[in-house]
């Protein structure tokens, strides 16, 4: 016997169909709904560190997995050869020529000189974009109440280091959440209980799981593996002494060692410094490994958007031997130099569904291009005049991408110094405070990848032009000062 539409047996089969909330959505809801982005910022971590980009003494499988699942850019640039200015440049989409931070200016007795309120910033267009927005680790741009402060410059929620002075220190006496310090149980600048890395971390998970329901950007930038040399993680740091053997230990200066004449900014002496550098490495890929584990638990991962990327090439301080882990990846220089070993690091982004899994692009990019990567994922405009080009095309496969004219740095300290990077070739000027016009050095890129041929005799009109494009990018800053 037939059943009519109106029948009560198919009204109910209709009504348990419609109310079942673990049915699938369809297509269209899928690609409508917003996804989630986290952007991962390793601290000082270099392009030779990571399984996927050479590395053979550190281990790194989760990172080297996300890479798998996703797609590399072996042609990535930083924001800075530092800190702040590197997370300028990343926030405001501007180049170091334009950005209003571009040195690591200290404030007493805690923070950074602030940036400006002004600017759009990333944080500032996502929650434009009906986001919710928090950060989690070291921030560098602002102390708590300045213009600078995360609250003001875009994050609903910010915890961890504000200054990044106090980030030398893996055992703080305390973080800060928003506004408001929280202490760490056991830690007074003596003793040493409870490792900041890790209740950063913790925070992070939380803020997830408390907004699976909603958009949400969560900036990661972690703190390892910075000097100091520290780890709570005594397992992997066994594995990497018994794999490394006897080290020479690194002695610090007088005021370095935690005791009640510590100088904040110093770093500690330590036993083992290759194999504590080695499970900095590999407690960051941890962590990396457990965001995306609750991201799976949740069910969020076909919806969310990974970034992982570094602000600046590997350091020498604190007792760490970046040549002995190749960190620079066979590059010339190591932070605060703008040679390639300085400002070159990896990338990798993972965007299901969009990103072409296990691929990697030589396209030459620079983390003035996220804030314009972003708002077109997002559906915002850029607003004012920015330095970045939104490379969307290259993480969908697709042509008509456009290129950078060139890629300009500089770097206020150390004599001051400027780079550019057009095609092929770079060109670098050092201690340009004494003499804005110092020579310039220049490299072919593609004959010589380590920067070890200065062709710039051989090439006249090409140096010519790049004196042009320095003068051209450079805008003065009053505060961050490149010529005197």
């Amino acid at each position: 016997m037939k059943r009519h539409l109106n029948s009560p047996f198919l009204l109910l089969i209709i009504a348990l169909i419609s109310c079942n909330p673990n049915q699938e959505k369809s297509a269209t809801q899928v690609e409508n709904k917003k996804p989630n982005i986290i952007f991962i910022l390793a601290d000082d971590l270099g392009y030779g560190d990571l399984g996927v980009t050479g590395q053979s003494k550190i281990e790194t499988p989760n990172i080297d997995r996300l890479a798998s699942q996703g797609m590399l850019f072996t042609d990535h640039y930083t924001g800075a050869t530092v800190c702040a200015p590197s997370r300028s440049a990343l926030m405001t989409g501007l180049h170091t020529g334009h950005t209003p931070v571009r040195g690591n200016f200290e404030v007493q007795p805690e923070g950074q000189y602030p940036m400006p309120d002004t600017l759009s910033t990333i944080p500032k267009m996502m929650k434009r974009a009906g986001y919710v927005t928090g950060a989690f680790g070291k921030w560098g741009l602002g102390f708590v109440g300045t213009t600078g402060d995360t609250n003001n410059q875009g994050f609903d929620r910010f915890f961890g280091y504000n200054c990044q002075r106090y980030a030398h220190r893996y055992y703080p006496e305390y973080l800060w959440d928003n506004n408001e310090k929280m202490m760490l149980r056991g830690n007074d600048w003596t003793n040493k209980v409870t490792y900041a890395p890790d209740v950063i971390h913790g925070e992070s998970l939380k803020f997830i799981e408390s907004n699976k329901d909603k958009p949400f950007f969560m900036f990661v930038p972690m703190v390892t593996p910075h000097a100091e040399l520290a780890i709570s993680d005594t397992v992997l740091l066994q594995k990497y002494k018994e794999r490394f053997g006897e080290e020479k230990p690194y002695l610090a200066p007088k005021g370095h060692d935690y005791g009640p004449d510590i100088i904040i900014p110093g770093y500690q002496s330590v036993a083992f410094p290759r194999a504590t550098y080695a499970a900095m490495v590999g407690q960051l890929d941890r962590q990396v490994g457990e965001i995306i584990s609750k991201l799976e638990e949740l069910g969020l991962t076909e919806n969310t958007i990974i970034i992982f990327a570094s602000d600046n090439g590997p350091h020498q301080e604190g007792g760490n031997d970046p040549d002995f882990f190749r960190s620079n990846g066979g590059k010339r220089g190591y932070k605060r130099d703008l040679y390639e070993g300085g400002i070159k690091t990896s990338l990798i982004v993972k965007w299901p569904g969009k990103t072409k899994e296990g691929t990697q692009r030589d396209y030459t990019s620079a983390f003035w291009d996220f804030l314009p990567t972003l708002a077109e994922i997002v559906g915002e405009k850029t607003e004012g005049k920015i330095d970045g080009i939104s490379f969307v095309p290259i993480l969908k496969g697709e042509s008509g991408q456009k290129q950078h004219d060139y890629l300009y740095w500089e770097f206020v300290e150390l004599g001051g110094r400027q780079a550019i990077r057009k095609g092929d070739w770079k060109a670098v000027r050092l201690n340009v405070k004494k003499d804005r016009n110092s020579p310039t050095e220049l490299y072919n890129l593609k004959n010589d990848p380590s920067e070890s041929m200065d062709v710039a005799s051989s090439h006249p009109e090409l140096v010519k032009e790049m004196g042009l494009l320095f003068e051209e990018a450079h805008v003065p800053n009053p505060v961050f000062k490149l010529f005197e």
